[in-house]
């Protein structure tokens, strides 16, 4: 948990930064309980999370600490902001050179060396958008996507807003978008001179436009009407 006392702002990472300077109501799910646990204590690499079983229940390997869910998986509200999100970014890039795919699908992160042994960032987007193909192979894809949502849950909020944000910001994933379905507000991050600054907050309503993929908008307004 990040403290707000003036003496640790210096060493914060920038992505830590931005989320201090988030609203209350993220803060609250940003200072909530970490709801997922390690699977071990050792450093692990993707040539490892290739052996894992499908039911390992693991959600994410970031810097060599395997991440996993406790039971039950994701909510069918948070099912639902999802497909509605990925159908409409899935039809906009209809005939352009990009392509969306939603969770579960692999992203690995390299740092450097991109062999199975040496990699040890892999974490599956809710939504993601990339755009050269190259990165796309059959196990999912390594290298940072353009654009990345995620809708937050309460039992992994904490995770997608510090972990996976930090790994996102390293990696060069030009922008990122965490959707808070409750409150019906997103922070949108944007990769600027290598860092993620201050996050847009703003309420979902009306029409939002990607900046890292041209010609691709989301409709609020459509999203929210198509939920059950």
């Amino acid at each position: 948990m990040i403290s707000d006392t003036p003496g640790d702002l210096g060493q914060r990472r920038p992505a830590d930064l931005a989320l201090c300077q988030l609203p209350g109501e993220w803060l609250a799910a940003y200072n909530g309980p970490m709801l997922l646990r390690t699977r071990d204590a050792q450093r692990h690499t993707y040539a490892d999370y290739l052996t894992w079983p499908d039911d390992d229940l693991c959600v994410g390997l970031i810097d060599g600490i395997a991440y996993v869910r406790e039971p039950p998986g994701p909510s069918r509200v948070h099912q639902e902001w999802v497909g509605e999100l990925y159908l409409q970014v899935r039809a906009a890039l209809e005939g352009k050179p990009c392509r969306a795919y939603v969770a579960p699908f692999d992203v690995r992160l390299p740092k450097s060396a991109k062999s199975d042994d040496q990699i040890d960032t892999v974490v599956q987007p809710d939504i993601l958008i990339v755009c050269d193909l190259r990165k796309l192979d059959a196990r999912g894809m390594c290298g940072a996507p353009d654009w990345v949502a995620e809708v937050l849950s309460p039992s992994t909020a904490s995770y997608d807003q510090v972990l996976k944000l930090r790994a996102y910001e390293r990696a060069g994933v030009g922008e990122v978008w965490l959707v808070h379905p409750t409150d019906r507000t997103a922070a949108l991050y944007r990769l600027e001179a290598g860092r993620y600054g201050r996050p847009i907050v703003l309420e979902l309503r009306g029409k939002t436009a990607l900046t890292a993929v041209p010609a691709v908008t989301v409709d609020w307004d459509r999203v929210t009407n198509g939920l059950a």
